[in-house]
């Protein structure tokens, strides 16, 4: 196995406007390996995490929601607080919601609105210990209605069948 080359602790800011500028160019494996280089070095720093986190749920329209999403729980349990693990966790619901629509085929419409309700909730639950000066988790909770509003497919299924499209994920408290 090749050793990997530590990242200097006083290149890690550069090293996350490189991971977001790769973010920006649809190439989230590199954002990805450029927070794993801070993360090694710094284990616990949280805009790594979140960068990788968003690295992670960008790669649900390149290669899919598997290993993704279950790698971006991960990162979730290591955010420091509330907030952002119930922010955080909206956008990978968000996101998550979003794949399903844009898959499509039987059912896709049923898991997509199952996941917006999630991630509702979850931005709900980040609304409880936002900043009145920042507003992201309303901004997003306000995406995810427009979409279900504008689109009349997107609905709850109560049958068994839409029940197994959805994993069960427990919010943060």
């Amino acid at each position: 196995m090749i050793q990997l080359k530590p990242l200097k602790p006083e290149a890690t800011e550069a090293a996350l406007e490189k991971a977001r500028r790769y973010r920006l160019l649809n190439e989230p494996d590199v954002a990805e390996s450029i927070c794993l280089d801070i993360l090694a070095g710094q284990p616990g720093h949280q805009e790594a995490l979140i960068t990788l986190l968003l690295a992670l749920t960008d790669k649900f329209r390149v290669s899919g929601i598997v290993p993704a999403f279950e790698q971006a729980q991960e990162v979730i349990a290591q955010l420091d607080n509330s907030y952002s693990k119930a922010y955080y966790q909206g956008v990978i619901f968000e996101r998550r919601a979003k794949f399903h629509l844009h898959q499509g085929g039987p059912g896709a419409g049923t898991a997509a609105y199952d996941w917006f309700v999630k991630a509702m909730e979850a931005f709900d639950q980040a609304l409880g210990e936002d900043d009145p000066k920042n507003q992201e988790a309303v901004i997003r909770w306000n995406c995810c209605a427009r979409i279900l509003n504008s689109r009349p497919d997107l609905k709850a299924d109560d049958s068994i069948e839409g029940e197994m499209l959805l994993d069960t994920y427990e919010m943060p408290h």
